[in-house]
C-alpha cells in the first residue's frame, strides 16, 4: 500500500518549480526536513486536510535526468529557447468517510502523472524569465489495482524572478484541461451511489478551470527554505454542475525547511538556476 504522504509530497514539488540565479552548484545534494499542507480533499470540494509530510530533499544536476527546483524530470530536448522534458504531478487521496459530499461513494485513491512538457522560453533578462510551459500527463492510481485514469493538462505562463535578496520567486498562471475519464474519476456519480441530494451525474471532457501559483524558495548555507500560494477556481468548467463540486474556489497553501546534509564535490555549471 501507497503511503498516503507521498501524493501530497509529489505535489509540493510540482508546485515548488522554482529556479535561482545561474551559477557553478554541485551535481548533487541531499537533506533531509518537513513540510506543511493545507490541501481541498480534490478540486471543488469544501473540505481541506492539513499534512505535515517528511521532506526528502535531493537535488540531482546530470544532462539528462534532473532533480531540482523545477521538479524530478528527464530532459529529452534543450536549446537557448526550447526545453522538452518528462514531468511529474500528483493528487491527494481522500476518504469518502471524511469528505461530505462523497459520504457512501468510492474512496479517491493518490493520483501519479508523468509526461512530455514543452518550455518555451519567451523573454529572459538578468534576474528573470517567462517561459510558457506546456505539460500533458496521464494520470494513474497508487494503488493495489493501479488503473489509468486519462490525461491532464496545465499550459502556464510562469516568471521566474531570482534577484530577490537571496529569495527566488515563481508566478505561474494557466487553465486546466483534461480528458473525460480523468474528471470522471473525481466528478462521476454513478446511479448506484446516488441520493436524494447527490443526483447521478456524468463529468464531460474539456476546459477545467484555471489555476495561479505563487510559490518562493531560498537557498541557505546549510539548509533551504520554500513555501507556496495556489489559487484555484473552476469558474467554467466542463464538470461544475457535478453535484461534488461544493465550492468554485479556494487557496491551497504550503511551507517547507530542510537541512542541507552532504553535497558532491564535482560542481557544474547551471544556466538558469
Amino acid at each position: 500500500m501507497t503511503p498516503r504522504w507521498i501524493a501530497p509530497l509529489l505535489a509540493l514539488t510540482a508546485a515548488l518549480a522554482l529556479p535561482a540565479a545561474a551559477a557553478e552548484r554541485p551535481l548533487w545534494e541531499l537533506g533531509i526536513g518537513a513540510a506543511g499542507l493545507r490541501l481541498p480533499h480534490y478540486r471543488g470540494s469544501d473540505q481541506s486536510h492539513s499534512w505535515l509530510v517528511p521532506l526528502p530533499y535531493v537535488v540531482y544536476r546530470g544532462r539528462i535526468f534532473k532533480a531540482d527546483r523545477d521538479g524530478a524530470r528527464a530532459v529529452l530536448y534543450e536549446s537557448d529557447r526550447f526545453d522538452f522534458d518528462l514531468s511529474l504531478g500528483a493528487g491527494v487521496p481522500t476518504r469518502s468517510d471524511d469528505n461530505d459530499a462523497r459520504r457512501g461513494m468510492d474512496d479517491l485513491a493518490p493520483t501519479f502523472e508523468l509526461g512530455p512538457n514543452l518550455n518555451w522560453t519567451l523573454a529572459r533578462d538578468a534576474g528573470w524569465k517567462l517561459d510558457l510551459r506546456v505539460p500533458v500527463r496521464a494520470a494513474v492510481t497508487l494503488e493495489s489495482n493501479a488503473r489509468v485514469i486519462g490525461w491532464v493538462s496545465t499550459p502556464n505562463l510562469n516568471l521566474d524572478l531570482t534577484r530577490l535578496h537571496g529569495w527566488n520567486l515563481g508566478l505561474h498562471a494557466g487553465p486546466v484541461f483534461g480528458s473525460r475519464d480523468y474528471h470522471g474519476y473525481f466528478y462521476d456519480v454513478p446511479s448506484d451511489e446516488a441520493t436524494a441530494g447527490r443526483p447521478a451525474y456524468r463529468a464531460s471532457g474539456g476546459f477545467a478551470g484555471a489555476q495561479a501559483t505563487a510559490a518562493m524558495s531560498r537557498r541557505l548555507k546549510r539548509s533551504w527554505a520554500a513555501l507556496f500560494v495556489r489559487y484555484d477556481s473552476l469558474d467554467g468548467a466542463r464538470f461544475a454542475p457535478s453535484p461534488l463540486v461544493r465550492r468554485e474556489n479556494h487557496f491551497s497553501f504550503g511551507i517547507a525547511y530542510a537541512w542541507v546534509l552532504g553535497t558532491s564535490s564535482r560542481t557544474v555549471t547551471v544556466e538558469g538556476e
